[in-house]
């Protein structure tokens, strides 16, 4: 078992889902693994979430504790010694501090990006409204308004699915793939009643997303995440000479 790079909790996890044609993503696939489909469905995801009591090694680091951080990613599989790993590939990732983002980019070569960030979470009686924003010349954002009370995932549901992917996939070059696992338990979810996303994706993600910002997205869940552990990335060719 790879050593712990990363703890943290992820709390109220924001995720805007969208149907895509799997041509869109192959240009992004890590090599040695393959899209991975819900009911034939491929989704990129629009996540936004917090980042709390986050250590490095085991150590706290000032002022880099707790943090906003919104993803766009989709779902792929890698299948090794016959096991199907089922994990997921960042196109690009938010967050606040500069710092972090080029940490994150030498250690994991993902594709991180220092931006102003903001969130607001409001709780009354009966609803939970989350709010993730992010300025990239103008202020973008993802929110929505959900019960208040956490229910558990369905077994088999579309949030089973979306929440369920444990591994973090890197294209490193057309021929490198690095890997990573992520353990959590199973989330629970608040159930979304409404949902408002205003994004300019060919602002934030490039061209090819473009026709996202006119789109609503398919599906919305607010989960409440839980602390993480996020082991050490090798190099998947590595990890089949090694098994």
């Amino acid at each position: 078992m790879k050593k712990t790079f990363l703890t943290a909790e992820w709390r109220k996890l924001l995720i805007a889902n969208y149907a895509v044609s799997p041509d869109l993503l192959l240009p992004y696939l890590p090599a040695g693994t393959e899209l991975d489909l819900w009911n034939g469905t491929c989704y990129v995801s629009l996540v936004g979430f917090m980042f709390m009591n986050t250590r490095l090694k085991g150590i706290p680091v000032p002022f880099h504790r707790n943090f906003e951080e919104v993803n766009l990613r989709f779902y792929v599989t890698y299948l090794e010694q016959g096991q199907c790993k089922r994990g997921v590939v960042f196109l690009k990732e938010i967050v606040p501090k500069p710092a972090l983002a080029q940490v994150a980019n030498a250690v994991y070569k993902e594709a991180y990006e220092a931006l102003p960030m903001r969130h607001s979470w409001h709780t009354s009686k009966d609803a939970l409204t989350v709010r993730y924003s992010w300025k990239k010349n103008i202020w973008h954002h993802l929110q929505a308004t959900a019960a208040n009370t956490p229910v558990p995932i369905a077994p088999g549901s579309e949030e089973e699915f979306i929440t369920e992917h444990y591994w973090g996939y890197t294209r490193v070059t057309a021929a490198k793939t690095n890997s990573y696992e992520v353990v959590h338990p199973q989330w629970k979810v608040y159930p979304v009643q409404e949902a408002e996303v205003q994004v300019d994706f060919a602002e934030v993600y490039g061209a090819p997303f473009s026709f996202l910002t006119q789109r609503p997205p398919e599906s919305v869940f607010l989960a409440e995440g839980s602390p993480v552990q996020v082991r050490e990335g090798v190099p998947l060719a590595w990890r089949s000479k090694a098994f």
